[in-house]
C-alpha cells in the first residue's frame, strides 16, 4: 500500500464516522470482510490459534489475532486508540422556539474548541432507543447526512469586542437553528425514517460538520478533517492489525469517553480490556506472565509546534508535520512512557527506516493525557504513548500531515510483526 491509497481510505473511513458508534461500526465491518471472527460477551468464547473482536456499547472495540506460539512466551503487541471526539450532543429534551426560530438544546461534550463551531453546516448523528410498533425496546445507528442546522455568528457590529474578548456561553450561544419555527416540528419528525412509526425513549445524538475531509495544501502535505483526534489513530491500528503476522499475538482496543475521562464501561478506566484478556489466558498466572512479555503503544494525537505561535512549545520538543510520529513524554505520567518503552519505538523506527520525534509539554503549562496511563494502572502492561503531530486539535476541524498518518500505518504494521517477546534488551 503506497501514501496515497492508505490516506483515500483513512478520508473514506473518517467521512463515514461521524459518531463513535458509526466508527465502531465501520471496523467490525472492516475486520469481518478480513477473516475476524465477531465474538458476544454474554457467551462463552473459544479461542484457538486465529482472528477475533468484540464491541461493547455499539461505541468501543476490541481486536485481536490469537497467534501460533503461546501466548506466555511471546506477549501481546497491543495498540490502543479512542473512538470518541469533543463536540456538541443532544439534550434529552432538546425542542427550543425562540424569536421565531426552531431550536435543539445541545451538550457540550469533551474539551471542545468552541469558536470554529460557528457557521459550519451541521449535520446529526448518533444512536436511537425506542420502542417499535411490537412494543420491543431496540436501538439503531442514524446518520442525517445532508445539513440540517448552524449556529450562526453574531454579526461584528453588534459585537464589536469579537476579535478581542469574546466569549461563549455553552448553554445560551451554541444551540443551532434548524428552521423557522414550526407547530409540527418534533425530535421524533426528524427521526421518523429510523424509528418507522415507534416511540424514541433515549437518544444520544451528536452534531458534526458535514464538510468532508480532503487533502490540502500546495504539495497536499496535509489532511483537514473532524476527529482526526483519534480516528486516526484507530483506522492506522485497524490497518496495521489486519497484516499482522499470525505466528505471534497481536491486539488493538479502541475505547470510548477518552475525551471526559474514561470513567465508563467502555472507557480505558472500565473493564472492557480487562475482560477479554481475562478470557484468552487460561489461568491468572497466564495473564500475569503474558503482560510482562507484552508492549501497548497508545496512539493519540500529539501538538505540533504552530508556525504562528511557537512559543507554546518547548524548544526543543516541538513536534513538526510530517516529521514522523511524535513520542510523547511526562514526568507526571499524564504519558506512561519510560526510557525502555522510548527506546523499543526509536529501534523499531530506526530499523525501519522512519522518522519519530519527541513532545515534551512546556514546564510552565498543564499536560493533557490518554489512556496510555490509565491501561498501564489497569493492567500493569509496558506502556509508550505516542502520536501523530496535529494542529488545531478539539476543533470542528483539525489539521494533520499526509506522510505521518501512513509513518505511523508502517511502524504499528512493523510492531505487529515484531516476533520476541518485548523487554528492554529486545
Amino acid at each position: 500500500m503506497n501514501n496515497a491509497d492508505f490516506n483515500q481510505q483513512l478520508i473514506n473511513f473518517l467521512n463515514a464516522s461521524p459518531t463513535p458508534f458509526h466508527a465502531t461500526q465501520n471496523m467490525a465491518a472492516m475486520l469481518s470482510e478480513n477473516g475476524f471472527s465477531e465474538l458476544q460477551e454474554r457467551q462463552e468464547w473459544d479461542t484457538p490459534a486465529g482472528k477475533y473482536f468484540v464491541t461493547r456499547n455499539d461505541s468501543a472495540l476490541v481486536a485481536f489475532v490469537i497467534g501460533r506460539q503461546p501466548l506466555e512466551e511471546t506477549g501481546i503487541r497491543m495498540v490502543g486508540a479512542h473512538t470518541d471526539s469533543p463536540c456538541l450532543k443532544v439534550k434529552p429534551h432538546p425542542e427550543q422556539k425562540n424569536q421565531g426560530y426552531q431550536q435543539l438544546g445541545v451538550e457540550v461534550y469533551g474539551g471542545v474548541l468552541l469558536n470554529p463551531w460557528f457557521d459550519r453546516d451541521l449535520s446529526l448523528a448518533g444512536r436511537v432507543t425506542f420502542k417499535n410498533r411490537k412494543g420491543q425496546v431496540t436501538s439503531t445507528l442514524i446518520n442525517l447526512e445532508k445539513p440540517i442546522a448552524v449556529i450562526p455568528s453574531l454579526a461584528i457590529h453588534l459585537d464589536r469586542g469579537a476579535n478581542t474578548d469574546r466569549t461563549i456561553n455553552p448553554e445560551t450561544d451554541l444551540p443551532p437553528i434548524l428552521l423557522n419555527e414550526s407547530e409540527t416540528f418534533s425530535l421524533a419528525s426528524l427521526l421518523e425514517d429510523a424509528i418507522q412509526g415507534g416511540e424514541i425513549l433515549a437518544t444520544e445524538l451528536y452534531f458534526y460538520d458535514t464538510n468532508p475531509a480532503q487533502i490540502i495544501g500546495v504539495n497536499e502535505d496535509f489532511l483537514a478533517s473532524a476527529r482526526l483526534d483519534n480516528l486516526l489513530s484507530c483506522f492506522t491500528g485497524l490497518l496495521s492489525l489486519l497484516a499482522a503476522d499470525d505466528s505471534v499475538s497481536s491486539l488493538l482496543v479502541c475505547n470510548d469517553h477518552e475525551e471526559v475521562g474514561s470513567a465508563s464501561t467502555t472507557g480505558a478506566g472500565g473493564t472492557f480490556l480487562k475482560d477479554v484478556l481475562v478470557r484468552i489466558t487460561p489461568t491468572e498466572s497466564s495473564k500475569i506472565r503474558t503482560l510482562a512479555n507484552s508492549l501497548l503503544i497508545s496512539t493519540d494525537n500529539a501538538h505540533g509546534v504552530h508556525p504562528n505561535y511557537p512559543t507554546k512549545h518547548e524548544a526543543n520538543h516541538g513536534p513538526i508535520l510530517n516529521k514522523g510520529p511524535a513520542i510523547k513524554f511526562n514526568a507526571n505520567q499524564r504519558y506512561a512512557t519510560n526510557s525502555e518503552t522510548a527506546g523499543y519505538f526509536k529501534a523499531l523506527c530506526q530499523r525501519l527506516n522512519i522518522e519519530c520525534q519527541e513532545f515534551v509539554n512546556r514546564a510552565d503549562m498543564a499536560c493533557g493525557s490518554t489512556i496510555g496511563p490509565i491501561t498501564a494502572k489497569e493492567l500493569g502492561v509496558c506502556t509508550l504513548d505516542v502520536g501523530v503531530p496535529t494542529f488545531a486539535m478539539h476543533s470542528i476541524r483539525e489539521l494533520a500531515g499526509t506522510q505521518d498518518a501512513f509513518n505511523l500505518y508502517l511502524v504499528l504494521s512493523g510492531f505487529y510483526k515484531d516476533p520476541g517477546p518485548f523487554s528492554a534488551h529486545h
